[in-house]
């Protein structure tokens, strides 16, 4: 059977995320002890499910045993459903369910390109647009993190949305988006992920895209990105 390129390389992506050897099984999970896993914070469990298959990292071997049984009593598309999970391991602290979604030449729908401006992470306009919306949306947006100039939209002199992406391992384009909130709906969001996404694939980067609110993940699939998965971390009780 034909291998789906675009599965292939974010599985690559994750798995060496996990900081310890594991594999994607078909159609199944695979659990390993890494006390360096950069797919949760230190100490929680992670799990990434792409495909039909799944991988989960446990911060101690003493929990391999007990979560492998876990997670075998579940499908795979269960394993990053918060209440599934809770039902079969003792959960106390959850964070996520995200959306992993990639494109790459192939799928990208290009939008509106031309209508973005370039400015460097830490230009005045940038830092005032961030600090002028909500603390939560900045900080889920991750815009602060990035690594890749900023690609803005202004209306007048006013940045009402901006975009960029994160080099991670693996050479990934971790995006993130953000619009002002007064002026959502209006396809700002998409003009400038568009633009930073063409920006990563020119570098030869794999542009992914994690979310969770609707809204996002609509930009998204609008600018080509296909939902591979999702990705889930968990503290269990007592640790």
């Amino acid at each position: 059977m034909d291998v789906d390129p675009l599965l292939a390389q974010a599985r690559q992506v994750w798995t060496g995320l996990a900081g310890s050897p594991i594999s994607f099984p078909a159609r199944h999970v695979a659990v390993a002890a890494s006390a360096n896993s950069s797919m949760c914070p230190p100490g929680w469990l992670g799990v990434v499910a792409l495909g039909d298959a799944a991988i989960c990292t446990v911060p101690t071997d003493d929990l391999v045993g007990m979560v492998t049984h876990a997670c075998h009593t579940l499908p795979v598309e269960a394993l990053t459903d918060p209440d599934r999970l809770s039902a079969v391991l003792p959960v106390a602290q959850v964070l996520g369910p995200a959306t992993l979604a990639y494109c790459d030449e192939h799928s990208y729908r290009p939008h509106r390109r031309e209508a973005t401006e370039r400015l460097p992470v830490d230009h005045p306009d940038l830092v005032d647009f961030l600090a002028s919306v909500p603390a939560e949306d900045a900080a889920e947006c991750g815009l602060v993190d990035i690594t890749s100039t900023a690609y803005v939209l202004r209306v007048g002199t006013a940045i009402v949305a901006a975009a960029g992406y994160r080099h991670w391992p693996g050479r990934v384009a971790h995006l993130s988006v953000l619009t002002a909130p007064s002026r959502r709906g209006r396809g700002f969001a998409r003009t400038v992920a568009a633009a930073a996404t063409a920006d990563g694939l020119a570098q030869g980067l794999l542009p992914q895209w994690r979310a969770r609110p609707a809204a996002s993940r609509r930009v998204a699939r609008a600018l080509g990105f296909r939902e591979l998965g999702a990705q889930l971390s968990v503290r269990v009780d007592g640790r």
